[in-house]
C-alpha cells in the first residue's frame, strides 16, 4: 500500500537544546525525517528551539518555528496552521515524546484534529511505566530481572529488604539514565531512592536486582503497518551491565554471541515490539545475557522511537533508519521503499556488515571540577566517535585515534599508567579511560583472567587486546631499516598509527610513512554498502583499511580500492570530530553549509569526519564521505589519494584548525585564511603587536612558561588576572585569580595537565561589559554579520553567557569602535572567510579580548536570527568564487534574539555550578522577544551577576 492520501501537512517536534543524554543524534534523525517527508510532497512544520542545528535551517522544513518546546507554543502553531493533519514526535528524543504526551493529556491534539503518527501513545506509556512493562513482558513470556516499582520512600525500603543488594534504581519517564544508579550498600540506598523519586515526573522508581557482569546488547528494529519487521543492527556493549549504554564502548555486529542465542534474541525483540502496540516506525530493544554457556536472555527496556543508538546504527550499516521510519509513519511499507544505498534493492532487508564498527563515548569531566567520574547507570558523556575497520582491533584503534584526547591509539605513546595499584583501581572503578587502562594492565603483565574478574569484560575482547600487545612487542625488536614488510603490514591492518609504530621503533612518524609508501603498504578505501558487496552501491561512503596484494592469473599484483578518483576539481572539508563542551553541533552546521556551498560552486565535495551523530556524516551530504578519524595520518592519506584543490579548515572548530600547521608544512593548500594568519591570531605576542600597530586597545598582558615567570608578571600587570593556556577551545583551563597563592597553584596545575604550553596572563577588566562580533572578510571588504552583547559581565565564557542580538545597552560611540576594530583586525589578519572577535567595554573604551579567524559558535545563531545563510556566503568567499560586495545582505529581525545557554549540571550533583571563564554549557536555545520590557529579558538581566566565579 502506498502512502496515505489524507496526510498533507505534518508537525515535527525537535529535541531542543543539546544536553547530556540527548545530543545531535536527534538533529540527525529530525533532519532525515524532514527531508524524507518533503520528498513525498508533504508540507512540514517544525518546532525546535535550538539555533545551532541543521534541522532548524530554513531550507529543512516549509515552516520553522524557533520557539520554546511547550504546549503553549504548540497551540500557537496549530492555530496558525489549521491544515496540520498529524504530528510525528519520534524524531526528537524524550523531549519531543514528553511534550507530545503532555499535549495529548491536555486534549490539544483532539481539539485541533491532529493525529499522532509513528508511535502509539499507549506504547510509550507501557514502555515508560516500568510496572506495566514488567507485567506485559511476563505475560508474553519474556524474562525480566526481579523488580518492583515504588511510589513512596517506605515502599522502596520494603523492596530493598526483600531483594537484597546490589540493586538498580531507575526513575520512570526520564532520559539518559537520570535518577538511575547501582546501590551496593544499604547506607547509600536512602539518598538514591529519594533522588530517583524526586527526578521522576510521576515520582516513581523501579528497583531491580542488579545483573552485574551480564553482557548487554541492543537491537534496532523497523516495522511497517503490514507487520513486516527488520532488524537493522545488533550492537554489543563491550562494557558489561551496570554502565549506561550511552557511556559504554559498543561494537557492531555483535562479537561474542552464539548464533543460537542471537536467533532467540531476534525473536524476542520482534515479539516485544509487536506486543507493545500497533505502530509503524523505529524501535530500540535492550537485553542482558548471562555470561555463561546457558546464555539466558533478560529484557531490560524497549524504546518505541528513533533512539540515540539509531543514529549510530544508521551510520554503522548505511541504512538510514530515521528516513525510512518517517516513510513508514506516513503509510509506506518496507517492500515499497528502496534501499537508499544501492537504489536497486528493497528496504525490506537486513543489512550485512563485512566490517566492524566501534563506538567510544567522549567525556568532558575536566569541565566539572569535583565531579564523580565513575561511569554507571546515569549517562555522563557529551559526544561519541565511531571507528570502522576490517577487524575489531582496527576499528578500536581508529575510534581511540578519533577521540582527540592527545592519545594516538592503544599503547605505544608513552602515556599509559605503569603503577600496579593505580591500574587495578582504574579497572575496578569504571572510568572514561578504561579502554586505555586495559592495555596498560596487559603491558604490566596482569593476567587476562584477573582483568576479566575485575571488569567482567568478555574474554574475547581481552584476547584481542593481548594480541595487540604481543604485536607491539614484536615490532619493537626492530629498527625502521630492519622492520619486515609483513610485520609493518600486520601492524597497519590492526590499526596501529604511523605515530605509534614510530614510537615502537624510536624514529619519526614521517619515516614510517615513507617506508610504507616505498613498500607499497597504502591505505585502500572500502564502501559502506549495507549488503557486503552483494549488490552495487551508488552511495560513496568510505572507510580505510590495509589489504594484502592480489595477484591475477597474468601475474599483475594490485590492492582493491573502491574509491575511484574523478578528474573534477575537489575540495575537502574537515569535520569537527566528537561533540564536546566548547565544540558542539554549531560546527557541524557550518561544515554542512560549507559542503553545500562548495557544491554550488561546481566542486566535488569530500567530507572527513568520525562523529556518527551528525548530519555532516550522512551518506548523501557530500559527494564523498570518508568516515575516518580527523587525525593527521588519515587526512594526509585521503589528500594524497584524492588530490583536492585545497582543504577548508575554518568550519570544523579547533579540531580542524589544529591541523592547519601540518597542512601548511606539507604544502597543502588551505582554502580561505592562511595558516600564517590563523597562527598570528593564536599567538598572543604577535597579535598584540598587530593591535598596537593599528592603535587598538587591549588589556595589559604577558606570556609565561613557568610559575616563576607568571609570579614576576603579576607584579607588572596587577590583580585580578585572567590566566589561560594558548591553543584551546571552550576556555579550557581559564581562571580568574586574585592573589599570588591562587596564581601559583593554577599555573602549576595547568603546566602539569598541558605541558610545554605557553600561558597567557591578562589584566582582568573587572565589571566590564562583554560583546562579540562575527564578520565575513574577503581580504578587501568586511561585512559584520552580527554584534552581540552579553547580559552577564565580562569574565563569564561567551559560550555560557546569555547574549542579545542586536546589542541592548551599547551607545553609538561604543558600537562604532566595535565596527572599526572588527574591520581593521579582519583586514590586518588577511582574513578570507569568517572571523569572530570578542570585546570588553569599560569606561566607553572597547578593548580586544581575542580574535578567531574561523567559524565561531555564534554564526549559526546569527544566521537563524537574521534569516541569512552566512556560512554559504563565507564559503564562496573562501573559494574565491565571490566577493563580499557580490552579496545582497538583507537581515530580518524584529526586536531581539537572545542566545540562552543550557547546562547539564543535573548529571553532576556535587559540582560547583558557578560560571566563569571556562565554558560549561552543553547546548543553547534561541528566544525571540519584541522589546526589552519583556519579562524574560528582565529576569535574565536581574540575575546577571549571580553567576560570576573565579
Amino acid at each position: 500500500m502506498p502512502k496515505r492520501k489524507d496526510l498533507n501537512s505534518i508537525l515535527i517536534i525537535g529535541s531542543g537544546p543539546i544536553i547530556i543524554g540527548q545530543a545531535c543524534e536527534f538533529d540527525y534523525s529530525g533532519s532525515q525525517a524532514l527531508r524524507s517527508l518533503r520528498e513525498d510532497g508533504i508540507e512540514t512544520v517544525l518546532i525546535n528551539s535550538n539555533p545551532a542545528t541543521i534541522m532548524t535551517d530554513p531550507s529543512m522544513a516549509d515552516h520553522v518555528y524557533l520557539k520554546p518546546l511547550t504546549t503553549k507554543s504548540i497551540v500557537e502553531i496549530l492555530k496558525k496552521h489549521p491544515n496540520i493533519d498529524a504530528v510525528l514526535p519520534t524524531m526528537g528524543g524524550q523531549t519531543a515524546l514528553n511534550l507530545c504526551i503532555e499535549a495529548d493529556e491536555k486534549g490539544i491534539w483532539a481539539d485541533f484534529g491532529v493525529e499522532i503518527i509513528g508511535v502509539d501513545i499507549d506504547a510509550i506509556n507501557i514502555t515508560e511505566d516500568r510496572e506495566k512493562f514488567r507485567e506485559l513482558m511476563l505475560k508474553i513470556g519474556i524474562g525480566m530481572p526481579p523488580q518492583a516499582s515504588a511510589t513512596s520512600f517506605l515502599k522502596g525500603k520494603e523492596i530493598a529488604q526483600e531483594f537484597g543488594f546490589p540493586l538498580v534504581i531507575r526513575a520512570s519517564f526520564t532520559l539518559g539514565g537520570a535518577g538511575a544508579g547501582i546501590v551496593y550498600d544499604p547506607e547509600d540506598f536512602d539518598d538514591m531512592l529519594s533522588h530517583g523519586l524526586e527526578v521522576s515526573p510521576i515520582h516513581e522508581v523501579m528497583i531491580d536486582k542488579a545483573l552485574m557482569g551480564w553482557k548487554e546488547y541492543e537491537l534496532e528494529l523497523l516495522r511497517d503497518k503490514n507487520d513486516n519487521v527488520v532488524i537493522i543492527c545488533t550492537i554489543e556493549n563491550m562494557d558489561p551491565m551496570g554502565i549506561h549504554t550511552g557511556d559504554s564502548i559498543t561494537v557492531a555486529p555483535a562479537m561474542t554471541l552464539s548464533d543460537r542465542t542471537f536467533q532467540r534474541m531476534r525473536d524476542m525483540a520482534i515479539h516485544m515490539m509487536r506486543s507493545i502496540g500497533d505502530f509503524a516506525g523505529g524501535c530500540n530493544v535492550q537485553f542482558a545475557v548471562s555470561p555463561d554457556e546457558k546464555e539466558d536472555i533478560i529484557a531490560i527496556e524497549i524504546n518505541p522511537r528513533v533512539s540515540r543508538s539509531s543514529a549510530l546504527a544508521s551510520k554503522a550499516t548505511g541504512y538510514p533508519i530515521a528516513k525510512i521510519a518517517a516513510k513508514l509513519a506516513i503509510g509506506y511499507t518496507l517492500d515499497e521503499l528502496d534501499n537508499q544505498i544501492t537504489k536497486s534493492t528493497s528496504a525490506l532487508f537486513e543489512p550485512t556488515l563485512d566490517y566492524v564498527i566501534v563506538k567510544i563515548p567522549r567525556w568532558n569531566f575536566d569541565k566539572f571540577e569535583g565531579s564523580d567520574r565513575t561511569l554507571g547507570l546515569q549517562m555522563k558523556s557529551v559526544g561519541e566517535v565511531m571507528g570502522i575497520g576490517r577487524s575489531f582491533q582496527e576499528a578500536l584503534h581508529k575510534a581511540t585515534q578519533s577521540l582527540e584526547i592527545k592519545r594516538n591509539g592503544l599503547g605505544a605513546d608513552g602515556k599509559g599508567y605503569k603503577d600496579y595499584d593505580t591500574i587495578i583501581e582504574k579497572l575496578r572503578v569504571p572510568s572514561w579511560d578504561r579502554v586505555f587502562v586495559i592495555y596498560d594492565a596487559i603491558q604490566l603483565g596482569i593476567p587476562l583472567k584477573r582483568i576479566h574478574d575485575i571488569t567482567k569484560i568478555d574474554m574475547w575482547f581481552l584476547k584481542q587486546y593481548e594480541e595487540l600487545h604481543y604485536l607491539e612487542l614484536e615490532v619493537s625488536k626492530y629498527t625502521i631499516e630492519s622492520l619486515p614488510k609483513d610485520l609493518l603490514l600486520e601492524a597497519k591492518q590492526k590499526g596501529f598509527a604511523d605515530r605509534q609504530i614510530a614510537h615502537m621503533l624510536d624514529c619519526y612518524e614521517s619515516e614510517v610513512h615513507s617506508k610504507r609508501m616505498d613498500l607499497g603498504i597504502n591505505r585502500v578505501y572500502k564502501l559502506v554498502d549495507t549488503c557486503a558487496a552483494e549488490f552495487k552501491a551508488v552511495t560513496p561512503y568510505y572507510y580505510s583499511t590495509f589489504e594484502e596484494e592480489i595477484e591475477t592469473p597474468e601475474g599483475k599484483r594490485y590492492v582493491a580500492n573502491d574509491s575511484e578518483v574523478t578528474d573534477k576539481k575537489k575540495v575537502v572539508v574537515l569535520g569537527s570530530g566528537p561533540n564536546r563542551i566548547g565544540q558542539g553541533i554549531e560546527f557541524d552546521y557550518c561544515c554542512v553549509h560549507g559542503v553545500l556551498a562548495a557544491a554550488e560552486c561546481g566542486y566535488e565535495t569530500i567530507m572527513i569526519n568520525c562523529n556518527p551523530e551528525t548530519v555532516s556524516t550522512d551518506f548523501d551530504t557530500a559527494d564523498k564521505l570518508y568516515f575516518e578519524p580527523v587525525f593527521w595520518e588519515h587526512i594526509y592519506d585521503i589528500i594524497l589519494h584524492e588530490k583536492p584543490e585545497g582543504v577548508i579548515v575554518q568550519l570544523g572548530g579547533q579540531t580542524a584548525l589544529k591541523l592547519a600547521e601540518k597542512l601548511d608544512k606539507y604544502g597543502i593548500n588551505i582554502i580561505g585564511t592562511s595558516f600564517h594568519s590563523l597562527d598570528l591570531a593564536e599567538d598572543r605576542g604577535s597579535f598584540s603587536t598587530l593591535l598596537k600597530d593599528n592603535n587598538i586597545p587591549y588589556p595589559r598582558f604577558g606570556v609565561a612558561e613557568t610559575a616563576d615567570e607568571a609570579l614576576d608578571l603579576a607584579d607588572q600587570l596587577n590583580f585580578p588576572l585572567l590566566v589561560r593556556p594558548s591553543y584551546v577551545l571552550g576556555g579550557q583551563g581559564m581562571k580568574i585569580v586574585i592573589n599570588k597563592e591562587e596564581l601559583e597553584s593554577h599555573v602549576v596545575s595547568l603546566l602539569k595537565s598541558i605541558p610545554n604550553n605557553k600561558l597567557l596572563l591578562d589584566h582582568y577588566l573587572d565589571g566590564a561589559i562583554e560583546a562579540e562580533a562575527d564578520a565575513i572578510c574577503d581580504g578587501e571588504d568586511v561585512y559584520i554579520i552580527g554584534i552581540m552583547e552579553h547580559i552577564e559581565p565580562c569574565g563569564i565564557h561567551s559560550g555560557d553567557s546569555n547574549a542579545t542580538l542586536p546589542p541592548f545597552n551599547l551607545g553609538e560611540f561604543v558600537l562604532q569602535q566595535i565596527k572599526d576594530h572588527t574591520k581593521k583586525i579582519a583586514l590586518a589578519l588577511n582574513t578570507v572567510g569568517l572571523i569572530n572577535i570578542q570585546f570588553a567595554i569599560k569606561d566607553d573604551i572597547v578593548y580586544i579580548i581575542e580574535a578567531n579567524p574561523r567559524a565561531s559558535r555564534t554564526v549559526p545563531f546569527i544566521a537563524k536570527a537574521y534569516g541569512e545563510p552566512y556560512v554559504n556566503y563565507a564559503t564562496k568567499v573562501m573559494l574565491g568564487e565571490k566577493k563580499v560586495k557580490d552579496f545582497v545582505f538583507n537581515p530580518k529581525l524584529e526586536g531581539y534574539a537572545i542566545k540562552q545557554p543550557v547546562f547539564s549540571f543535573n548529571k553532576f550533583p556535587n559540582v560547583n555550578k558557578n560560571l566563569g571563564p571556562e565554558m560549561k554549557s552543553t547546548g543553547e536555545s534561541i528566544l525571540f522577544i519584541e522589546s526589552l520590557k519583556d519579562d524574560e529579558f528582565y529576569n535574565l538581566y536581574s540575575r546577571r551577576k549571580m553567576y560570576l566565579s573565579k
